[in-house]
């Protein structure tokens, strides 16, 4: 166990990854703040876990993992803990979203509103993110580099 803790909190000390994992974590967290909290116009928990559910379709344990990962994954990111995690976590749902919402619209994300919903280059961009900071960890400046060099 100690060895898998070890290998997730590993990164290459890079001011470059760090930059790349708060990215993400900037971008993510007020939609998880939405999703969660109700702020920045959002409709909060109960609300989202509704429409998730009943409009959408998705499993409870989904749509629940969607507020979680969007919100304390984010923090998480914001931080650099266990940002291979998260960042995998992430890719996996924004996966999941252009399967299942975005690919039937293109690559363009709706930016005239012409289109009758959003295309995955915008998810693109996340995965792409993600998919960094799973390859090289967190960056210099975030807590798994302050932890795997106290072990």
């Amino acid at each position: 166990m100690k060895h898998l803790v070890q290998k997730l909190l590993k990164t290459h000390p890079n001011i470059g990854f760090s930059i790349a994992r708060l990215t993400l974590g900037l971008v993510i967290l007020p939609h998880g703040s939405q999703k969660l909290l109700g702020l920045f116009g959002g409709y909060g928990y109960e609300a989202t876990i509704d429409f998730f559910t009943t409009q959408m379709g998705l499993p409870s344990f989904v749509s629940f993992s969607i507020i979680m990962i969007e919100f304390f994954g984010a923090i998480s990111l914001i931080l650099g803990l266990f940002s291979r995690f998260w960042a995998f976590a992430l890719t996996g749902m924004f996966m999941g979203i252009i399967y299942t919402t975005q690919l039937e619209h293109g690559f363009f994300m709706n930016w005239f509103g012409n289109q009758a919903g959003e295309g995955y280059e915008y998810s693109l961009l996340i995965i792409g993110l993600a998919l960094t900071i799973i390859n090289n960890g967190s960056g210099k400046w975030s807590l798994d580099n302050v932890i795997s060099k106290k072990q």
